[in-house]
């Protein structure tokens, strides 16, 4: 009887009044849930096409999520009694799902909407729910008015409101509905990558005798200031003669927006760098009806780089590339047919990952945006699932961004440091999803001896929607500490999750592209190639009889600094100011952090000992 009561009362919400002794009128009021300003950059191109169809996802509260944190940190800790005992998918279902009231309130009111099960589509945990309907219907349910909007830098259009309500007995049943107010642009000039260069547009590489990196003491050859192959960052990581053979072990790399991995430039990346891998390759899984053309001309100069330095320093780990459909560009002026192609791809590569049985243990992306695009709902939620995978023993790596403390724009006669708020204030611009708590970031550094990479480069700082999490509080407190008083106050967050969190080469990267070399460069090189080594150091925990690392960051800032290399030179400016200096270690007994290159770069003869002495 009380479902039928409500069903008739949101019923009643949507389609006219019953008598007011019937039903209180606060049942029947609409609020907005969320109203963003129009986002810097972005204007009013004119109403959206009514007959467009969305996959419109409401995100139901996830009744436990404390304690699944609580879990993540007590697994993650290589102190605590509990490291690396993850729990099963199922277990973390458990604690993300639904209340049941929240669950039949939202059922009830689809319901009342017309809408029967077969018209909607569940996440394995039940928190989120995704309808599809034409653009006409979302803005009667959500009392909100979509537009298509561009983007004036890169004539870019999409289809958004920048406010929507519900009626007032949803808001805390639904946390957030999108695609609404999110205006992020996860397009392959935003990937976190510098262009790349023909080989033979570069000097032939030096022969000299090989350099000392100051940083480990290894000695690395010469060249590698010119080019970096796989030996090279062998070399420089203290990684020569590894070769992994445990069982169980995988790792995979994410690709987006039409970015193919070609197998045949692998092949050609394989014969001149890693021969011992000619004729290995990689397993492709399409999400949502992800494609996987393996024409030489279609080859992605970030899909290659990726899987050729994650997969081939990695080898021979299983290694998977997820190629997720994306959101192609929406073009108003077409007479284009009614389809869904508004959502953001991000989010469906998640949705997918948290339902698969299993996921590989070690997963780079290079694809980011400034955080400030990214409403901050949005932002909670979709970190909220990089924790759901960390307590499932998944490292997640992410690329720090490009372009030093700005916007992402590595020129600086045209990098904007302006919030995006409509208050148009200066301030450093951090990164998403790098500045989630619950990932590893990865910065970017240079040359050997290794500095923190050029300037207006390796993105850095601190997050204006994460506070700092207790991991970084001795090590970030220690390094604001160093800096000059007055520094940059009120240009960034002093109590914000601090990124990077770790670092490795980022520049000349030898890749094959449809069929040619080129070098290649930014933070999207680095994460991928810090990956191979976290799935190396996953290969001798599992030989071991161990479990794999997982959510990598307690382990770095407690006992896992001391296998990094500490950088203690460059900065990463931008905003028209230095930026993050990188600095040496203030205490030789603790870690050395910046907000520049993080704990440091890799040494795995180090690191394969001390992840054998957790537990």
């Amino acid at each position: 009887m009380r479902s039928l009561f409500k069903l008739v009362v949101l019923a009643t919400c949507l389609f006219g009044s019953l008598p007011s002794e019937a039903i209180p009128s606060k049942d029947c009021a609409y609020r907005v849930k969320e109203r963003i300003s129009p986002p810097r950059g972005w204007v009013k191109h004119g109403d959206a096409p009514a007959d467009r169809k969305i996959s419109l996802k409401f995100a139901l509260p996830q009744s436990k999520f404390g304690e699944l944190e609580k879990h993540l940190y007590e697994v993650s800790d290589p102190d605590h009694e509990r490291y690396g005992q993850h729990l099963s998918k199922e277990e973390v279902e458990e604690l993300v799902a639904p209340h049941p009231e929240s669950l039949d309130t939202v059922n009830d009111w689809l319901a009342s909407l017309g809408f029967t099960e077969e018209d909607i589509v569940r996440s394995s945990a039940q928190d989120w729910i995704t309808i599809k309907i034409p653009i006409s219907m979302a803005e009667q349910i959500l009392h909100a008015k979509y537009h298509v909007w561009k983007h004036v830098e890169s004539g870019d259009y999409i289809v958004r409101t920048t406010s929507y309500s519900l009626p007032e007995t949803l808001h805390e049943h639904i946390e957030l509905v999108q695609p609404t107010t999110m205006f992020g642009r996860f397009k392959p000039e935003k990937s976190n990558i510098f262009k790349a260069t023909p080989l033979p547009d570069f000097p032939a590489a030096s022969k000299s005798e090989g350099v000392i990196s100051a940083a480990s003491g290894v000695t690395v050859d010469a060249s590698c200031n010119q080019i970096i192959t796989i030996t090279c960052l062998q070399q420089l990581y203290n990684a020569v003669g590894f070769t992994p053979s445990a069982k169980g072990n995988s790792v995979g790399i994410t690709g987006y927006l039409e970015q193919f991995a070609n197998m045949q430039d692998l092949q050609s990346f394989f014969a001149d760098q890693r021969p011992d891998a000619l004729n290995s390759s990689f397993e492709v899984v399409s999400v949502a009806g992800g494609l996987n053309n393996q024409s030489l001309a279609e080859a992605g100069d970030e899909a290659n780089l990726d899987v050729q330095f994650a997969f081939g320093i990695s080898h021979p780990i299983s290694p998977t590339f997820f190629t997720t459909a994306g959101r192609p560009p929406f073009i108003p002026d077409l007479d284009e047919p009614a389809d869904d192609d508004e959502n953001e791809p991000y989010t469906t590569w998640l949705d997918f990952m948290l339902s698969h049985p299993n996921p590989p243990l070690a997963i780079s992306t290079s694809y980011g945006d400034d955080e400030q695009t990214v409403p901050f709902s949005f932002a909670q939620r979709a970190c909220a699932g990089f924790a759901q995978l960390g307590a499932r023993g998944v490292s997640l790596m992410f690329s720090s961004g490009d372009g030093g403390v700005g916007d992402g724009d590595p020129d600086p006669a045209t990098q904007t440091c302006i919030t995006n708020d409509g208050r148009n204030l200066t301030k450093f611009i951090p990164g998403f999803p790098a500045s989630c708590p619950f990932v590893t970031s990865v910065g970017g550094t240079s040359h050997i001896p290794e500095v923190a990479v050029s300037t207006f480069f390796s993105g850095g700082g601190f997050s204006n929607f994460f506070p700092r999490p207790s991991y970084q509080d001795k090590d970030v407190k220690a390094y604001l500490a160093k800096l000059p008083k007055g520094l940059y106050a009120g240009l960034f967050n002093p109590n914000g999750r601090a990124i990077p969190d770790v670092s490795a080469q980022s520049d000349l990267f030898k890749v094959f592209i449809g069929g040619r070399a080129f070098l290649i460069g930014g933070t999207s090189a680095s994460s991928p190639s810090f990956t191979g080594f976290v799935a190396l150091l996953n290969d001798v925990r599992l030989k071991a009889g161990k479990s794999p690392l997982g959510f990598l960051n307690p382990f770095l800032y407690s006992k896992g600094f001391a296998g990094l290399n500490d950088i203690t030179s460059g900065n990463n400016a931008g905003c028209g100011t230095p930026g993050f200096n990188a600095s040496k270690g203030w205490d030789p007994g603790n870690a050395s952090f910046s907000a520049v290159t993080g704990l440091g770069t890799p040494n795995f003869g180090i690191l394969k000992k001390l992840v054998l002495d957790s537990h």
